[in-house]
């Protein structure tokens, strides 16, 4: 379950804290304890929400999981979930972290989620200044880290709505197209779902009443909501492109199958000129003009292919044939 755990005094790491010592940094007021923790069972949550005294709902969500992003505040505590997006093959792997922030610790839950945020830690560790502010600056690191990851997936969307559009003029199957396109759409959504509940939850933690944990790191959240901004208006234009897109193939559907009835029609016109020629004829009547006549036959034969050779012609220049 435990990944890693450290106290940090001033700014700077003082130690690396064992399992059963937590509970020995909580009690000190000196210093911030930062915890972090993988796939908890139930029983672990349970001691967790007993040695960091966390709140019971708070706990609850973390024990069920599946929970919309959103931004809590119990008492003099903060609660935050987001969904860690992850590249699965061709899909998305959606993952939580639930992050509990006290004035002297802060804790982050993951679950279902491969990447870790030791990167996160090294970055803060390199800026001892900005950790002075305690467990609001370690929070901002941790949802900067989770917003900035949401990038490269947008961007690998892009790109692959791009190839597709490039594919749908390039006559290959519409049907695969629109399931490609369909896919992309889904994607779209598990990432708007990640982001949009988040924008709204950063803004509580700047401009009016914030809470104590974050004061003076209002600009540092601010920037997080610019970037979760930009990048909930690049979702909605992406996903209006693979809208147009898919209508685009549909319509390329349609002209193809245009194109195949017009051939048939013409076709069906070259087939129709000898068939009505030969069946006139082909009747057995006593009195039928030119029936003894000796070029009846090749003259029938050459009307038919004149006919079908203008037919053609004609056919040929509207782009029928």
């Amino acid at each position: 379950m435990l990944v890693n755990s450290v106290a940090y005094k001033d700014g700077l790491k003082i130690a690396d804290v064992a399992r059963e010592k937590i509970h020995e940094y909580l009690a000190r007021n000196d210093c911030v304890v930062w915890v972090a923790v993988r796939d908890p069972s139930p029983q672990e949550l349970d001691q967790l929400e007993e040695e960091f005294d966390l709140h019971p709902l708070a706990i609850e969500d973390a024990r069920h999981g599946h929970q919309r992003p959103k931004f809590e505040e119990y008492g003099d505590s903060l609660f935050f979930v987001m969904h860690m997006i992850e590249p699965d093959g061709d899909d998305l792997r959606v993952g939580e972290v639930d992050i509990f922030v006290g004035r002297n610790y802060v804790l982050s839950v993951r679950n279902r989620s491969e990447r870790n945020f030791a990167d996160v830690r090294a970055r803060c560790e390199r800026e001892p200044e900005l950790m002075q502010h305690g467990t609001g600056y370690i929070l901002y690191a941790l949802i900067d880290a989770v917003v900035d990851r949401y990038f490269p997936i947008l961007d690998t969307i892009e790109t692959k709505l791009e190839t597709i559009e490039e594919l749908i003029f390039a006559g290959t199957s519409p049907r695969a197209n629109i399931e490609a396109l369909y896919g992309l759409k889904q994607q779209l959504m598990t990432l708007k779902h990640a982001t949009a509940p988040l924008h709204e939850a950063i803004g509580k933690l700047y401009g009016g009443r914030v809470p104590q944990i974050c004061t003076g790191l209002g600009e540092y959240y601010r920037d997080i909501s610019d970037h979760l901004g930009r990048i909930n208006q690049n979702i909605e234009a992406a996903r209006e492109m693979v809208t147009t897109a898919i209508s685009v193939n549909l319509s390329m559907i349609t002209l193809q199958e245009n194109e195949v009835t017009k051939r048939l029609a013409g076709y069906a016109a070259l087939v129709a000129v000898p068939t009505l020629i030969a069946g006139i004829y082909g009747m057995n009547f006593d009195y039928m003009p030119e029936l003894k006549w000796p070029w009846g036959y090749p003259l029938s034969l050459a009307a038919m292919v004149g006919i079908d050779g203008y037919l053609f012609y004609r056919f040929r220049k509207a782009k029928w044939l």
